[in-house]
């Protein structure tokens, strides 16, 4: 497994932070930025059910008119 200079852990995929001077609310800090930009807990959450692939379909649909309503008033907003 280790058969080089690496650690045991380091094929392992994930978030990884290291605390540095015993910061440890620092490396928290660190650790839940990462996850925002990551999107995990949003995943976590889309995963935690099956969804059909009609309902993800109609969720899809339904942001999209969001997105354009919302442009579209944008739009309206600057005329």
């Amino acid at each position: 497994m280790a058969t080089d200079n690496r650690e045991p852990w380091e094929h392992l995929k994930g978030i990884s932070v290291t605390v540095r001077n015993n910061d440890v609310n620092g490396a928290l800090r660190v650790l839940k930025k990462k996850v925002q930009r990551e999107n995990l807990l949003r995943d976590l959450a889309e995963h935690e059910h099956y969804t059909k692939p009609s309902i993800k379909r109609r969720m899809k649909k339904q942001a999209a008119v969001v997105r354009w309503r919302k442009k579209q008033a944008e739009i309206a907003e600057t005329l």
